[in-house]
């Protein structure tokens, strides 16, 4: 494989985890096939992957398990994917990998970070950080763009 996770491990170091055992963990994860006689990813490096799958496409945690139920399922018998979301990020969550999902103005013009983390409506085009509700004018503050 050639997605450098051995080299941004070893780069991290023990002494970035709380506790050895956490970096061992990590390191032993990084080396178990994702199923016997694989050769493509490890756990690892499967996990990962399917983590910036659900980040950039904006899947909620309960889709994310259904996900990893189906693909468990799906993969030969003895494989080492955890088939629920809270089980995944328990196993990148030594490694501070966690994400935090960051509102954009609909026309990418800024971030909702930071200074901005509170506004409602973008300063520089004005369009709303929400999405209106169709059968309402209130905003939906739980749909966001």
């Amino acid at each position: 494989m050639d997605d450098r996770l051995e080299e941004m491990l070893h780069d991290v170091g023990l002494e970035s985890f709380k506790h050895a055992h956490m970096y061992e963990t990590m390191c032993n994860d990084l080396e178990k096939p994702l199923y016997p006689n694989c050769t493509k990813f490890t756990r690892l490096s499967a996990i990962l992957r399917l983590f910036n799958l659900k980040a950039r496409n904006g899947w909620s945690d309960k889709s994310f398990t259904e996900l990893l139920e189906l693909l468990k399922e799906m993969l030969p018998e003895g494989n080492t994917l955890p088939n629920r979301n809270y089980e995944a990020k328990n196993v990148l969550f030594p490694m501070g990998l966690e994400y935090k999902k960051i509102h954009a103005c609909p026309n990418d013009c800024m971030l909702y970070h930071g200074e901005f983390e509170g506004l409602h409506q973008c300063p520089r085009c004005g369009l709303s950080r929400y999405r209106k509700k169709q059968d309402d004018f209130d905003y939906d503050v739980s749909t966001v763009c």
